[in-house]
């Protein structure tokens, strides 16, 4: 009989290796041997019994204790290799459902069915800008597949129930043989919920769920924006047999505004003023999130100038400050002028050494002498 090889080393780790180092490598091993990638290769084959029964060995604490104190001899006084403990289907589902196959919908312990999750909902929600600014409540209808209230979610006629399916004995998965190992899919007869409703029901027609239109109230917090996603766990569609509810996502499109634009936690406004405001300065007043307030244009200002109202903008949606609000002041020139208006700015024009129609010849010595 040939002498069987150190565990750790078939594993390809040592000895101080952790549990999820160990699943590591028996996950990389086992791959690269499978049958299914080495048809036909009887080394393949006999490599990958070995790798299993390693790790049945090292993922065990209480054997690889054993194993580590008495080597080969204290695993067989346990019951040896992978026929004692968990079984190699356990080992090997474990480790590779996701890859090489599973059930349909998720499974508790004993292999038996549990619900499948509802489906996740987006819902695309438009708020007005203030409503962004400030946060609002408002009501949302949402159709969605909800439990059946006449079968409660059974799919079953009321006064009957579903009967465990005799293919799969309930498991909602058939085994077959492929190889020398066991794999499992789901069963077609109950569709892999191990139940089989002979007699449904009228209203969902056995599917257990019917559609509805759920109305639910919605809190926005102040300073969302456009894209901004609320969750609201559990308000998405119904679980099958049994399942949790799925999540409800609303996704927010804030609308534009007439006056505000937003720049991040800043509001930008223009505000028109008069060329006398501008040049003499004044008090105007200008509108914010918060309503008019007075501000002072200081004399001289040029058009296109900035000025900041301080914690006038959007509020952060962390709980904390607010941004500015940012007034751009744009000087409007004046399009239309009484008789008495332009002999005013002649004479304003003359007294400031300025000529109103500067020769072609005084312009192109202007910029001669720019270059000079």
């Amino acid at each position: 009989m040939a002498e069987k090889r150190d565990y750790y080393e078939i594993l390809e780790v040592n000895k101080n290796a952790s549990e999820t180092e160990i699943k590591k490598a028996y996950r990389k091993l086992a791959i690269k041997y499978h049958p299914d990638k080495n048809p036909g290769d009887k080394a393949a084959e006999d490599k990958f019994k070995e790798l299993t029964e390693a790790y049945s060995v090292l993922s065990d604490a209480q054997k690889r204790a054993a194993y580590d104190q008495y080597g080969h001899a204290g695993v067989e006084s346990q019951g040896g290799g992978y026929g004692g403990g968990a079984g190699f289907e356990d080992i090997f589902g474990d480790i590779f459902g996701d890859i090489f196959g599973g059930g349909g919908g998720q499974r508790g312990r004993g292999g038996h069915q549990r619900g499948q999750r509802g489906d996740d909902l987006r819902y695309n929600l438009k708020v007005t800008f203030d409503e962004a600014a400030f946060g609002t409540e408002t009501k949302l209808q949402i159709p969605r597949q909800e439990s059946c209230g006449t079968c409660s979610g059974s799919g079953a006629k009321k006064g009957t129930s579903a009967k465990t399916c005799n293919t799969c004995r309930g498991s909602g998965q058939v085994r077959f043989q492929q190889g020398f190992f066991t794999m499992a899919r789901p069963c077609n007869e109950c569709r892999g919920t191990g139940k089989i409703i002979e007699s449904p029901c009228s209203d969902c027609r056995g599917t257990g769920r019917v559609r509805a239109t759920h109305t639910l109230s919605l809190k926005i917090p102040a300073g969302v924006e456009t894209g901004s996603r609320l969750k609201l766990s559990g308000e998405g569609e119904s679980g099958v047999q049994g399942g949790p509810p799925g999540d409800l996502y609303v996704v927010i499109e804030v609308k534009s505004h007439a006056i505000f634009e937003r720049h991040g936690q800043n509001v930008i406004c223009e505000v028109p003023i008069s060329f006398p405001q501008a040049t003499l300065g004044c008090e105007i007043e200008v509108p914010t999130l918060d309503g008019k307030v007075r501000m002072k244009v200081p004399a001289g200002t040029q058009s296109g100038k900035t000025l900041k109202l301080t914690g006038k903008g959007f509020p952060s949606l962390q709980g904390y400050g607010r941004g500015d609000q940012l007034v751009v002041l744009r000087v409007e020139t004046p399009t239309k002028l009484t008789a008495r208006q332009r002999e005013l700015l002649e004479e304003f024009s003359r007294e400031g050494g300025e000529s109103l129609c500067p020769s072609e010849k005084s312009f192109f010595d202007k910029v001669k002498k720019m270059f000079d």
